[in-house]
């Protein structure tokens, strides 16, 4: 992914009068402020969940797969730790039959307190398409659990059945494995809509939403 052109959400530290500042942050009109976490695409085999390490039934997004650009303070001058998370989920390839496939993405932070980590994820999905939701930063699982103000080291991506259990630990491993997807994570400012038109090869106009109706409401844990 060419992070360069997320240049406009890039937070430096700049020796700027704090005039300019607010002004160099100040939502521009009609348009969301946002910046592209995560964009990454993968295929996922039973042996890559049951050798990822240290966890299982992992993959990890870290070093330049996360925008190097994200912002450390999540707080100010632009507030997206209060935001929200627009999360787009292409599921290429999967099995057939029908089971439900749900992902925990959760952010893993520099500095964490409490339980020190917290996750959002996807709904569960029986086929194959493009699902999206947003999702408020203050709502998901453990969300209190990082320090914002010190920002986000990498992303880890929990895949699992409806029921939460992750898919190594399946019986039946061929109805979740192999599958390919794509799973992107785009971070909104506080006050702020997504705005597809911002991100950059990802077709604008959404597919039916055809997830799984209540499964937002399992816990989201590693």
């Amino acid at each position: 992914m060419d992070w360069s052109r997320f240049s406009r959400q890039a937070i430096k530290p700049v020796s700027l009068p704090v005039v300019a500042l607010a002004l160099l942050f100040a939502p521009a009109a009609g348009r969301a402020e946002q910046f592209v976490l995560f964009d990454v695409t993968f295929t996922f085999t039973k042996a890559d969940a049951d050798n990822s390490t240290p966890s299982k039934s992992h993959y990890y997004v870290k070093g330049k797969a996360v925008n190097p650009k994200r912002p450390i303070d999540w707080t100010s001058p632009v507030d997206f730790r209060n935001g929200t998370v627009h999360i787009r989920t292409e599921v290429m390839d999967k099995p057939a039959g029908g089971e439900p496939v749900q992902w925990s993405l959760c952010y893993i932070p520099n500095r964490g307190q409490g339980n020190g980590y917290g996750c959002a994820g996807t709904d569960a999905y029986r086929e194959k398409g493009v699902f999206e939701k947003d999702v408020s930063m203050t709502a998901f699982w453990e969300n209190d659990g990082i320090v914002w103000t010190e920002g986000i080291k990498q992303m880890d991506l929990v895949m699992k059945d409806r029921d939460g259990n992750k898919a190594h630990t399946r019986a039946d491993p061929e109805k979740f494995f192999p599958t390919r997807v794509r799973i992107t994570m785009i971070q909104v400012s506080a006050g702020s809509k997504y705005d597809p038109n911002l991100v950059p090869h990802i077709p604008h106009k959404k597919r039916a939403d055809k997830s799984i109706e209540g499964a937002a409401n399992i816990p989201r844990t590693r």
